[in-house]
């Protein structure tokens, strides 16, 4: 089977922890007989099972350490492998010098930063940024990082049990066109409702999303961790759906973005940095606890044991490239025009192949 497609196959044998089995073929970088090279001494290597996807090996840059600035969301739980892959060392693996910047402007905003060389890459919701990259930005998606991470939470003893008890409800977002809202649109779809003449969605600042159930201005709320796993603890809440169930729990949540010139002008580079991302994506999947203490600073409402319990919840293990990649952009493109946000019209299939780069191909 190709290595691409082997951590979709493999699907959540363990939600808590991936512990066993080969996410693709280990992908330990071949190095070059120079004296620049930096040393492999005191960094984390892939241990058995924690294989990030794909089989390419990724030579470490050449000459002095590239320096290169990475845009994040620093209180997104879900993106822990861009600190990770500092402090662990998988950045310096391949001779990379990343500097971080916090980014918590629009999609657009970001796009353009990427597309205009002010940042080198970042990692994203894949359903935040589908529709902003249909305007043409310089940005290529190069990889699924991991799945899961969206929650949709109501009270116990409330009305909406599933989906289906939706139908002439209201649900809280924090961001109307968030990726929470548009994946939870398209679950609506599914269970046989119009997202949009069965469901109202109604915005509210994210702390807010448990009083306005409390009030009964909605019948159920939706977010991302932190947010959602905090106020489901606080607030007694139980989870209706999320992204972790079915076949989504097979479809990267978040993705890798590169700003096309990296990828066109040094594509040693932008390979480098990818697969550092992506190794310490799976690195994460294997040390949730760890990974806890590392992201913790950027998390202080939370402890270090919420966190891992965060981690173990949501998908890194799965990891997505190339063919199977395109396959799974396209999916959710299909799925976007279902709930209106794709014109009809669209070629899902096109289009995933003109956002999306494969920076390991033989």
């Amino acid at each position: 089977m190709p290595p691409d497609i082997v951590s979709s196959r493999l699907g959540l044998l363990s939600r808590r922890r991936w512990l066993a089995g080969a996410v693709g073929a280990a992908s330990l970088p071949l190095l070059p007989a120079r004296s620049a090279t930096p040393s492999m001494a005191g960094m984390d290597m892939p241990e058995a099972g924690c294989a990030a996807a794909g089989g390419a090996s990724v030579r470490p840059v050449a000459g002095a350490a590239r320096k290169l600035t990475i845009a994040w969301n620093e209180t997104a739980i879900c993106t822990a492998a861009v600190p990770v892959a500092k402090e662990k060392g998988f950045f310096a693996r391949y001779n990379l010098d990343v500097d971080y910047v916090n980014f918590a402007g629009s999609t657009d905003q970001l796009l353009e930063a990427l597309s205009t060389g002010r940042a080198d890459g970042a990692p994203g919701m894949a359903l935040r940024w589908l529709k902003p990259l249909s305007q043409g930005f310089d940005v290529k998606l190069v990889g699924g990082l991991h799945a899961g991470c969206m929650y949709m939470l109501a009270p116990p003893a409330g009305p909406v049990k599933t989906i289906a008890d939706l139908r002439g409800r209201t649900v809280g977002v924090s961001d109307i066109g968030g990726p929470d809202r548009n994946f939870f649109s398209i679950r609506v779809k599914e269970a046989g409702l119009d997202p949009q003449g069965d469901v109202q969605w109604r915005q509210y600042p994210a702390d807010l999303l448990p009083l306005a159930l409390q009030r009964g201005e909605v019948a159920a709320i939706t977010s991302g961790d932190p947010i959602s796993y905090l106020q489901k603890k606080q607030f007694g809440l139980v989870e209706i759906d999320s992204n972790m169930r079915g076949e989504w729990a097979h479809v990267a949540c978040c993705v890798i973005g590169l700003r096309g010139s990296l990828i066109r002008d040094e594509p040693l580079v932008a390979a480098a940095v990818a697969r550092a991302i992506l190794d310490a994506g799976a690195w994460v999947a294997c040390h949730p606890e760890e990974t806890a203490r590392i992201f913790r600073p950027f998390a202080p409402k939370a402890s270090a044991e919420d966190l891992a319990a965060m981690l173990t919840m949501q998908g890194h293990h799965h990891q997505v490239l190339a063919g199977a990649f395109r396959a799974e952009i396209a999916r959710y493109a299909d799925a976007l025009k279902e709930v209106g946000v794709f014109r009809p019209s669209l070629d899902s299939v096109r289009y995933a192949t003109r956002v999306t780069q494969d920076l390991f191909a033989a």
